[in-house]
């Protein structure tokens, strides 16, 4: 059967994908973001999956306030790099896994979520610099990806817990897979930052260190955080992190299994008014 044997967790911060392509990953600015990523790159080429299930939000490119769809699944063959306005990142396109994916969504439908299924989409900065970050400059992704569109953009957005029921129905549609694949389930996007208005520029770093721990000792009880706690004490964009949740759903523990082990841990503000968080988990 297919198994999730990992979870990864990053911010997915656009410049970042900016200072990548640019060539600035040395600049004094620069150099501390990426060194929390050494590690991680190494640990991926020692660990590369078959397949990266990969949680992200659309930043209005595949989708619009036309359409908004909750949760949405990706099942093409191959999503193409999208041009955000100023034209595509120069990295690969990005293959899926069409079998996979079509089988998840119809455990995860079954399971009474309510999925829409997506087999043509382009796939921006949400998913391409996570991407980055862990596999460094590819010409080609050494896995392939089945891409979880979660809307955090416009509300009414989905609560922590429906995330990590989500994250418990995936996991269940995994290991139901017929087929010995090796899977990641990655969560981006966050930590605390907002964009605009008054509070423009906050970042609250006792509080996402503290997500963090409970992310990793307590996902349950974090699940229970309201909407109203991310927006206050992580600015308006951090809601995002409810999409970690999926991810960390998603691990065996969840299920009274042993607890996963971390194998990396960073930190680091700010990254374009940022905070960069970032981990890694292993199942046992």
């Amino acid at each position: 059967m297919a198994k999730i044997t990992a979870s990864v967790y990053t911010s997915h911060v656009p410049a970042i994908g900016a200072a990548m392509d640019l060539g600035k990953t040395q600049e004094p600015y620069w150099q501390k973001v990426f060194a929390g990523y050494e590690y991680s790159r190494q640990w991926m080429k020692e660990n590369t999956p078959d397949v990266v299930f990969l949680v992200y939000n659309d930043h209005a490119t595949a989708f619009s306030l036309e359409m908004i769809p909750t949760f949405a699944i990706g099942t093409a063959a191959e999503f193409k790099v999208a041009d955000e306005g100023w034209g595509p990142r120069p990295v690969a396109d990005v293959e899926g896994h069409p079998e996979l994916a079509s089988h998840i969504a119809q455990s995860v439908i079954q399971q009474d979520f309510d999925l829409t299924i997506v087999n043509k989409m382009d796939v921006d900065h949400g998913l391409t610099v996570p991407l980055s970050l862990m596999c460094g400059d590819a010409k080609k992704w050494p896995f392939k990806v089945i891409p979880l569109a979660v809307n955090v953009v416009q509300y009414p957005v989905p609560s922590g817990m429906r995330c990590f029921m989500l994250g418990q129905a995936i996991r269940k549609a995994v290991e139901s897979f017929d087929a010995n694949l090796n899977v990641q389930i990655w969560g981006t996007g966050g930590m605390s930052h907002q964009l605009q208005g008054p509070r423009a520029g906050l970042i609250n770093k006792e509080w996402d260190n503290r997500f963090l721990d409970r992310l990793i000792s307590n996902p349950k009880d974090l699940a229970c955080v309201p909407h109203i706690e991310y927006v206050r004490e992580a600015g308006s964009e951090g809601i995002e992190l409810v999409m970690w949740l999926i991810a960390r759903g998603a691990m065996a523990d969840v299920a009274d299994g042993p607890k996963p082990t971390v194998k990396h841990r960073f930190y680091h503000v700010p990254a374009s008014n940022t905070a960069v968080g970032h981990l890694i988990l292993e199942n046992n």
